[in-house]
């Protein structure tokens, strides 16, 4: 277990609610989990599984009539008292400042993240000049060095391109340099890869992991894709029907996945070296069952009706979730 004083983000019974016609919709359902300072936390599940959902209400993204409800989100800066973003009103200056500054994002879609009518570098240079006590010359200079950090050539002339001039791989780079040029202390990664070949993802992870090692940079990872979890995180929250199912530090994820649905999501990566031919036709793959993201979650019998599984703390750090005996859901 991390020491206190490591911890740079700390997340405690978080729930996401979104109102509808036929009720109240629960994308998100008493999630708490820890960042270490400098290292990568990655979450993980399927499509729907209340992962994005997740990331977005740390910086308060959720717009109405979504609810974020949460005992606490607390933030702990390195120059500063701790603050609880979940307490901070919507249109706060403290809030403004933390958006971009401290904690940053980078989201799925390059083309959606950044403004078709806008240059690159007046993009970049809004997020400088609002974070940061820098003149429009300097800001410049500063994106201009971001960029080539983030390994786009010739940056002061792609300074004053529009996104559309860019192809996609370079395009996330550009998103990449504009999360990160303000230097924050969090970046938050939602599904950076997905658009992306898989030689370009491999790029964009390790510009991630190289650029996290220079700037100090804590990260949480969303994923649905456990090949890159493995390549990027130090601990792994596994989650489903907008619960956290499995919490564990990487290595021992892979080496021993407790909960049923971790293991169906570990059964279904395709392992070349050990099945190097194709089998023969008419194989059933692995699958997890149930349509996403509803996995069997179903109470055991002589269990009563309304009981919530329970998170069980194991030793290592690791959580799992469980259905509670029957005595312990009466006590």
């Amino acid at each position: 277990m991390a020491n206190e004083q490591d911890i740079v983000l700390s997340v405690e019974n978080l729930r996401v609610n979104f109102p509808t016609l036929d009720g109240v919709t629960e994308a998100v359902r008493g999630v708490s989990f820890q960042l270490v300072r400098g290292k990568t936390l990655a979450i993980v599940g399927e499509s729907g599984s209340g992962k994005s959902v997740t990331s977005y209400s740390i910086l308060r993204l959720i717009q109405k009539p979504g609810q974020i409800l949460a005992d606490r989100i607390m933030f702990y800066p390195r120059d500063g008292k701790p603050i609880d973003i979940a307490r901070l009103h919507d249109r706060s200056e403290e809030l403004y400042r933390i958006r971009g500054g401290k904690i940053s994002m980078i989201f799925q879609e390059p083309m959606t993240a950044l403004s078709p009518v806008h240059t690159v570098g007046n993009q970049i240079c809004e997020a400088i000049l609002l974070h940061q006590n820098k003149t429009p010359r300097q800001a410049e200079e500063l994106a201009a060095e971001m960029l080539a950090m983030v390994g786009i050539p010739d940056p002061k002339r792609r300074l004053e391109q529009y996104p559309f001039e860019f192809s996609g791989g370079m395009r996330q780079r550009v998103v990449i340099a504009m999360a990160l040029v303000c230097r924050p202390e969090i970046l938050i990664a939602d599904e950076p890869t997905t658009a992306l070949d898989v030689t370009i993802q491999a790029q964009i992870l390790k510009l991630i992991k190289q650029l996290q090692a220079e700037l100090g940079t804590s990260v949480i990872f969303i994923t649905h894709d456990l090949g890159v979890v493995a390549q990027v995180a130090d601990d792994v929250v596994v989650m489903c029907q907008g619960r956290i199912v499995e919490t564990a530090p990487v290595r021992d994820l892979y080496r021993q996945p407790y909960h049923p649905y971790t293991r169906r999501l570990m059964s279904s990566i395709p392992h070349a070296a050990r099945d190097p031919r194709l089998k023969e036709l008419g194989r059933t793959l692995a699958v997890v069952e149930g349509l996403p993201p509803q996995y069997s979650l179903q109470r055991p019998r002589g269990l009563r009706r309304g009981t919530p599984p329970i998170l069980y703390r194991l030793p290592g750090g690791r959580q799992v979730l469980v259905w509670p005996t029957a005595q312990e859901a009466v006590a």
